[in-house]
């Protein structure tokens, strides 16, 4: 791995803030959701509409293209002594109603990086590649970082006929539709990635209110996410006296303060939010039976994720039993933290004090296609702001000046490993 300390001096790029700026209006103005914002779900129309687009810029810019059997397209700059490969890149796919910075900036910063390496210095001595991942966000089928997932081979077989989105269409069939045959999928696995790197929008308001240039990703956060269901006693509204209750939705109400009031006062990165809450039979005359609400709770550390996991069911398991309701905890999701690999990491922090720049050392609230790409390659990420720290909304922006000493830290990171 280069040394960081190398990474010192002027670099001699040009980045085009004007392409790049054109770039994310033009991929912005595709899979607009009739309600506002994006919706350019995997293997629909608009996600094929931009990808195309995408390949024809990498092929401006001198790129040899393909895709993969599950759709995941790269462009290529040859290494003149090495096939290994460097990637860099992120998702095309967004959320319903989404923004159009999360996930996109991150290839429009590729293709500018790339490019302006590829001006400056010609062919690199390892093989660059710009990867325009798939799918990252699983908002139609519940398939999250399929993309990643295949180039590391870590699809099962039966998830073709197992994944639907709403309309019951299976991941399967979607695929064929857009003309890839899911018998290829093994075929995406690569045994040739050295490392990847991958800009990003920071999704929180850290960077913007603190007033710095870049975050510098050491860890992305370990997330559970918890399905609770309280069980009472429904009763009438009018004769039940307030003693004799067995209220579910007041056990609910109770578990919910003081879960996300312990969050808070764990402080910085401890997180908890209750996203859905159902009420039964949900009559406004009857005391309520049962109430189901969820929990994502989140935290970077591994020591202070578990402490925050133990506060959480200690609280919920102590006023359940204190006032006599079931409790039904089930766990959905598992994920520990993950740590970027500390040699790149270095890397990008080196790029950004060699930019001049006010760096923070920081974790990544959100999941990304880095989380698990780092856990099978050596991975790094660069933070970019966003203002008012909106994402996934078509509120997400990020201005230009802002998104350019990004590009710059990826062009030198890259610069360094493949140059």
């Amino acid at each position: 791995m280069p040394d960081p300390a190398d990474l010192t001096g002027q670099f001699p790029i040009d980045v085009d803030a004007a392409t790049i700026q054109r770039h994310i209006d033009e991929l912005g103005a595709i899979g607009e959701h009739p309600e506002g914002g994006l919706y350019r779900a995997l293997y629909t129309p608009s996600w094929e509409t931009g990808m195309a687009l995408v390949e024809s810029w990498l092929a401006e810019i001198g790129l040899e293209t393909r895709r993969d059997a599950v759709g995941n397209l790269f462009g290529r700059l040859a290494g003149t002594e090495s096939d290994r490969v460097v990637l860099t890149g992120s998702h095309i796919d967004t959320v319903k109603q989404g923004g159009k910075y999360d996930g996109a900036l991150g290839i429009h910063a590729a293709i500018a990086a790339v490019g302006a390496l590829k001006t400056a210095f010609g062919h690199p001595r390892t093989t660059l590649e710009v990867y325009v991942i798939c799918e990252e966000e699983g908002s139609r089928f519940h398939s999250d970082f399929w993309g990643s997932r295949a180039l590391l081979g870590r699809i099962a077989p039966d998830e073709v006929e197992s994944l639907t989105d709403a309309d019951g269409v299976t991941i399967g069939q979607a695929m064929r539709e857009r003309g890839f045959d899911p018998a290829g999928i093994p075929s995406a696995q690569r045994a040739d990635v050295e490392a990847f790197v991958e800009l990003h929008i920071e999704q929180g308001r850290i960077l913007n209110d603190e007033g710095y240039d870049v975050g510098v990703v050491d860890t992305i956060t370990g997330q559970r996410h918890y399905r609770v269901r309280v069980s009472g006693q429904q009763d009438h509204a009018g004769t039940t006296p307030m003693d004799l209750r067995r209220d579910a939705v007041a056990g609910a109400a109770e578990m919910i303060e003081r879960i996300t009031s312990a969050a808070a006062g764990i402080g910085r990165p401890a997180v908890a939010t209750i996203g859905t809450l159902a009420v039964s039979p949900g009559a406004v005359n009857i005391v309520p039976g049962a109430c189901t609400f969820s929990i994502d709770t989140r935290h970077s550390d591994v020591a202070g994720r578990r402490a925050l996991l133990r506060t959480i069911e200690s609280i919920l398991r102590e006023v359940a039993d204190r006032r006599g309701l079931g409790l039904d905890l089930e766990q959905l999701t598992d994920h520990e933290p993950v740590p970027m690999t500390p040699a790149i990491r270095d890397l990008v922090e080196a790029s950004a004090r060699a930019e001049g720049l006010r760096y923070l050392v920081m974790p990544s609230g959100a999941g990304h296609d880095s989380q698990l790409m780092a856990q099978h390659l050596p991975t790094g990420m660069i933070f970019v702001p966003s203002r008012d720290g909106r994402s996934h909304t078509p509120a997400e922006h990020t201005e230009i000046e802002r998104v350019v000493p990004g590009v710059r830290v990826l062009a030198r990171t890259l610069h360094r490993l493949a140059y």
